[in-house]
């Protein structure tokens, strides 16, 4: 049951950025989906206590972002160091980071490469060492980088890796370690050639709190050649974009597909599952956009399914590939298939149409990039979005043996079904072949 992939992405991160961070994805919280510039210490704070209090913390999510806005209308006059704004920040970014940190959480914050953020406040373009040394000094963690005002320094590859490497240069002189999060909206192919620089990076346009909906402002129907990312970008927009790009990311450098809606008020509860397991599969940073103050308990359900949380997590850090796209009623069923640790396998089965559809699923199709032992042998079956139990606490509800097919699946409109596949060794003619010596006998190295 060898796979070539996950073997592939793990080369291709030997020359990745290595400051030790987002060995799996990040996870946090961002102010700017729901609360925009109506931000401040108290907000960053108290939901900072939510995190911890309903247990947020524990599940993964130890960054608390402040997005645009924290800034004063200039720098320091003399030293042109970056200064917060003293009536949403009294006691300063420092104050905030150190009861951040008390928490035992992270503390994040924006800037821009370029003259200005992309709500008018001052950015970073040609002050990357002094607002690096600043950041540092605040005792901050993690660095969103946006695009906005760029001066015209875009346009190719080299000239965007230029602009954003002096921050990343920048930072890691500092000697703290910073996560770098790049969010140049996957302008000049960022997929490319990021990973030597940031954690993460924006493959597309500002998400928009919308499941399929097109909008002009997000103009681009593929990503490969994608002119002008813009914004209001939808959800299954976002997902056909990620689609190709899997192979780019790895442990300390992923595809960023933007913060997470879910709770937002936009999508129904299918939608929403479909949204988050999505980006969880794809290896998305998961970073929260909702009011964790005043969330629902169908929201917090969502954002606290371990068993999601886990595939997001898991160490190998190898994207979900789509094996199929098949229309349907008023949209298209996709088949997407990850690999992770310990030989299990995600699956997932996504209906954007608008009828549901009753299926099963091949696993030939599951294993069509693997060997033909594979293909015929038995596995244990768990559904991630069914509870353990009765007391709506643990998903992943194991749903017996499978061979061949996962049989009499319902998807309804806009739900995506997520399984983890684990192989039952000795499956297949009686013969037990394990991971080790299926690899003897394809000439293939691996460390397990």
């Amino acid at each position: 049951m060898f796979r070539f992939l996950p073997l592939l992405s793990l080369l291709a991160g030997a020359h990745a950025l290595e400051n030790g961070l987002a060995r799996t994805p990040q996870m946090g919280w961002n102010t700017w989906n729901h609360f925009g510039c109506g931000i401040s210490e108290e907000l960053i704070l108290s939901t900072a206590r939510v995190i911890v209090q309903k247990g947020l913390k524990d599940l993964g999510y130890e960054y608390v972002l402040i997005d645009d806005c924290w800034q004063a209308p200039e720098r320091d006059p003399k030293t042109k160091a970056p200064v917060a704004d003293p009536k949403k920040f009294p006691h300063g970014i420092k104050h905030v980071a150190d009861e951040i940190h008390k928490m035992g959480l992270k503390l994040g914050i924006y800037s821009d490469a370029g003259s200005r953020t992309c709500a008018g406040f001052f950015g970073s373009l040609d002050y990357e060492e002094i607002d690096a040394k600043q950041y540092a000094a605040w005792k901050v963690d993690y660095l969103k980088y946006d695009n906005c005002y760029n001066e015209g320094r875009s346009g190719t590859p080299q000239i965007s890796q230029q602009r954003y490497a002096a921050m990343s240069k920048a930072l890691n002189a500092t000697g703290r370690p910073i996560l770098y999060s790049m969010c140049n909206w996957g302008e000049d192919q960022p997929w490319n050639w990021a990973n030597t620089i940031a954690n993460s990076w924006r493959i597309s346009g500002d998400i928009h709190d919308s499941f399929k909906r097109f909008d002009e402002r997000c103009p681009c129907t593929q990503v490969l050649d994608c002119k002008f990312a813009g914004y209001h970008c939808a959800v299954t927009r976002i997902i056909d974009f990620a689609a190709p790009l899997g192979q780019k990311g790895g442990p300390g450098h992923f595809n960023d597909l933007d913060m997470l809606e879910v709770g937002n008020g936009g999508m129904t509860y299918d939608e929403y599952v479909t949204h988050f397991s999505m980006w969880a599969i794809l290896k998305s940073p998961l970073i929260l956009g909702n009011d964790l103050t005043a969330m629902s308990d169908e929201t917090f359900s969502i954002i606290t399914n371990e068993a999601i949380i886990s595939v997001n997590k898991d160490v190998m850090g190898s994207a979900a590939n789509r094996i199929w796209k098949q229309e349907v009623a008023g949209g298209d069923l996709q088949l997407w298939v990850g690999w992770l640790t310990n030989w299990d396998t995600v699956v997932a089965l996504m209906n954007t149409g608008e009828e549901t559809i009753k299926t099963s699923v091949a696993i030939a199709d599951v294993f069509t990039d693997g060997s033909d032992w594979s293909r015929k042998a038995a596995y244990n079956l768990y559904d991630l979005w069914e509870l353990e139990d009765n007391d709506g606490r643990r998903y992943g509800k194991y749903q017996g043996v499978v061979r061949g097919h996962i049989q009499n699946v319902h998807v309804k409109p806009h739900q995506t079904r997520v399984w983890k596949l684990g192989v039952i060794w000795g499956s297949v003619d009686g013969q037990e072949e394990t991971g080790q010596t299926q690899l003897k006998r394809r000439g293939a190295r691996y460390e397990l």
